[in-house]
């Protein structure tokens, strides 16, 4: 389709900077997946972006950790997309990760789609999810990496194993998104107004999202701040 302005994917230019994070993400495969932070800390859970794991995401969980939180990872190895069983896994992920309190669930690019389906099939578990460059909104095809996704997951993007739904979640949503994101359209990541309770522009790639530190510290400040206005 010929989208244009915010409903149209990242054109080359920002592709190619995406190609700028490749090492460090694979550098982040050796890093730890422990979950981290104060034992006494509120509880996270960091779901990994589509082909991404719990290490490739430890600057992101790490900076949960410095700002007090107990971050926990999905445990689930790689991401290699949506299955009929994601939603059911991750919901005994929560039990694993705390049983008597409410979870922050922090979801980067596709993980923050299953963020938002784990926190429809049991609200009163999650405290709220945030959504880094998740593609929630609008067609399943408004990104640069849909026709890669179907030959990985080895299912249409217009017909995944899990509903598509577009309306909020019954939990507070905060989606974080960014115009040098060179995988994500911004409207996609962005949402409608129902569709989310706040979205925040962020300066940093895609991948930055997930791997870099400075763009970790960022999304961790804007939660807090939602955090305050919504729970």
């Amino acid at each position: 389709m010929a989208w244009e302005g915010d409903d149209r994917p990242p054109p080359l230019g920002l592709r190619l900077a995406e190609a700028a994070w490749l090492l460090p993400r694979m550098w982040r495969a050796f890093g730890s997946t422990g979950p981290i932070g104060p034992l006494d800390g509120p509880p996270a859970l960091v779901i990994p972006g589509f082909v991404a794991h719990d290490r490739t995401t430890a600057p992101l969980r790490r900076a949960f950790a410095n700002a007090g939180w107990r971050v926990h990872g999905w445990e689930m190895g790689m991401n290699w997309g949506a299955h009929a069983q994601t939603v059911e896994r991750l919901k005994r992920r929560l039990d694993e990760v705390a049983k008597d309190n409410k979870v922050l669930v922090v979801g980067w690019s596709l993980g923050g789609l299953f963020a938002r389906e784990v926190a429809r099939a049991c609200p009163e578990r999650v405290l709220a999810v945030v959504t880094l460059g998740s593609p929630f909104s609008g067609d399943p095809k408004q990104n640069n990496v849909w026709r890669v996704y179907e030959m990985v997951a080895g299912h249409k993007v217009d017909d995944p194993p899990l509903p598509r739904i577009t309306d909020k979640p019954p939990v507070p949503q905060l989606a974080l998104w960014s115009r040098r994101d060179g995988l994500i359209a911004p409207r996609a990541a962005r949402g409608l107004d129902h569709e989310r309770d706040e979205e925040v522009e962020l300066d940093c790639t895609h991948m930055a999202f997930g791997v870099s530190a400075r763009a970790a510290a960022n999304v961790v400040l804007e939660v807090k701040k939602f955090l305050k206005r919504h729970t």
